[in-house]
């Protein structure tokens, strides 16, 4: 095995068993950003003892994430597999079977815990663990597999991995690895366990979290069986048999339930760019040391260490990446912030790029200044690609039928002023309104807009009315002013 004492080497080692979540993606950066730091290497491996959970695809969605963050190992190429090193496994249990360190227990193997065991960790410092409070362990499974214990022992000495950067729910098996690498003869790492990433109600961020929303609204509203989904698997999701995620999903699409971001693809589909989910990541439990928040990944590269990550745990607040996300759009300059909408809407929402044509740059810029997410203009800006199905009561009483229907006679009006429009460009059209209140006497320039709002959109709210007429075009418009007039005839 390596040396592990040469070059810093760090590493990255999830189990292929789902998708890469927030909290890993924060121990890949943070083990990157050391690497980096220090001109190391930083290495990727996938954990896959766990042979009925693990998947090729699942290996395939980890590396797309991490590759779209940016946190590429420098083994991208021949990234090692526990399930193809059992030789190598197999030798180091031969080694602890000769030294008398293990004994059969129903078919496995478990490493003798007969002494104390002390280690020294870079965020909660010296631990020491005596022997009475020590158990033996599973280091091989009774099919033959090792346990996680056992290999990720012997697949980090053998990479020469040394400084080891997990999860601090890790921090209680560090005396079984201590025990391990002492009792194979390799020089230990070092060890940096992380605070844990917590819900801002304290619980901690989880997997989970889709399962338990989805299972807590199913029941509250009494919400059917998707029809995509079995009963029998239905009714063991709801038994809290399983937390599958599929099911969790399925009942969301069919209700309209929002589920929680906790996976990478989850922020990424949400809207958020890298630069921001990376910045806002590095400050969950390290701190630069002044009152800088924003940052880039050059920055974290040269200043991060591990005497600025704290021992208490974060709490991933949502509002606080959505301002950071909303600040970093607004600093984009137009050409940059209309490039990056539209790359996310031909991956997201490819049925804007269609209807709006040539006008999406109108449309993006539209909504630049309100938009906390690349997907927030989809949402806000619907009505652009699908006409209203129906009217939102109050705002049509305020805006279209009180004072005995004073807004469907503006309404009527504009109708008339806009097919009469020779230029159909948002400045013209603003022109056009701003002169037609005057003429009707109304009160301000509402008197038009939002009878012509409602009518657009069937609320009272879209962005300006120039660009919003000029994205949806003159026959659009006016098709859309008809369907409200013939919805609400006058009274």
């Amino acid at each position: 095995m390596s040396d592990p004492t040469q070059n810093v080497i760090t590493r990255f080692a999830p189990s292929p068993t789902g998708e890469l979540h927030i909290g890993g993606a924060r121990t890949a950066l943070f083990a990157w950003a050391y690497a980096k730091r220090h001109g190391g290497s930083f290495l990727l491996r996938f954990e896959d003892t766990d042979q009925k959970r693990s998947s090729k695809q699942a290996e395939q969605n980890i590396l797309r994430d991490l590759e779209w963050l940016g946190l590429r190992g420098d083994n991208h190429d021949a990234i090692p597999r526990q399930s193809e090193r059992l030789d190598l496994y197999n030798t180091a249990l031969d080694k602890l079977k000769a030294a008398g360190l293990t004994y059969e227990d129903d078919g496995a193997v478990r490493f003798r815990m007969d002494k104390p065991v002390a280690f020294d960790d870079a965020v909660f410092g010296h631990i020491a663990v005596e022997e009475k409070d020590l158990e033996d362990f599973v280091i091989q499974k009774a099919d033959g597999f090792p346990t996680f214990h056992l290999a990720v022992v012997v697949d980090d000495a053998d990479m020469g991995v040394t400084h080891v950067i997990r999860g601090q729910e890790h921090l209680s098996n560090t005396t079984k690895h201590a025990a391990l690498y002492d009792a194979l003869g390799e020089p230990r790492p070092v060890w940096c366990h992380t605070p844990s990433i917590m819900n801002p109600d304290g619980s901690k961020m989880s997997k989970r979290d889709k399962a338990k929303l989805a299972r807590q609204a199913a029941k509250q509203n009494a919400w059917p069986t998707p029809e995509s989904i079995d009963a029998s698997r239905f009714d063991a999701f709801m038994g809290k048999d399983n937390d599958d995620l599929d099911i969790a999903t399925a009942i969301a699409e069919a209700n309209g339930l929002e589920l929680p971001e906790i996976y990478v693809d989850d922020f990424r589909r949400s809207g958020y760019t890298v630069p921001v989910l990376l910045n806002y990541l590095a400050l969950l439990g390290w701190n630069p040391g002044n009152d800088l928040e924003r940052f880039d990944l050059h920055y974290l590269c040269e200043h991060f260490d591990f005497d600025r990550i704290g021992k208490s745990n974060s709490k991933f607040d949502r509002d606080k990446l959505a301002a950071f996300s909303q600040d970093t759009f607004l600093q984009m300059p137009e050409d940059e912030w209309i490039a990056t909408l539209k790359a996310h809407f031909e991956a997201y929402f490819p049925n804007y790029i269609e209807k709006l044509g040539d006008g999406f740059g109108v449309f993006a810029m539209a909504y630049k200044e309100r938009s906390k997410t690349l997907s927030d203009p989809a949402e806000l800006g619907k009505f652009f690609v699908e006409a209203p199905a129906a009217y939102v009561p109050k705002a049509v009483k305020k805006n279209l039928t009180k004072n005995e229907g004073e807004g469907l006679k503006s309404l009527a009006k504009v109708r008339e002023t806009l097919a009469a429009l020779p230029e159909w460009k948002a400045e013209p059209i603003h022109a056009s309104l701003d002169e037609l209140w005057q003429t009707l006497e109304l009160k301000n320039m509402g008197g038009v807009a939002q009878p012509l709002r409602v009518a657009l959109t069937g609320n009272a709210v879209s962005p300006e009315i120039g660009p919003t007429l000029e994205i949806l075009g003159r026959d659009e418009t006016l098709q859309r002013i008809d369907n409200c007039l013939a919805a609400h005839p006058s009274p």
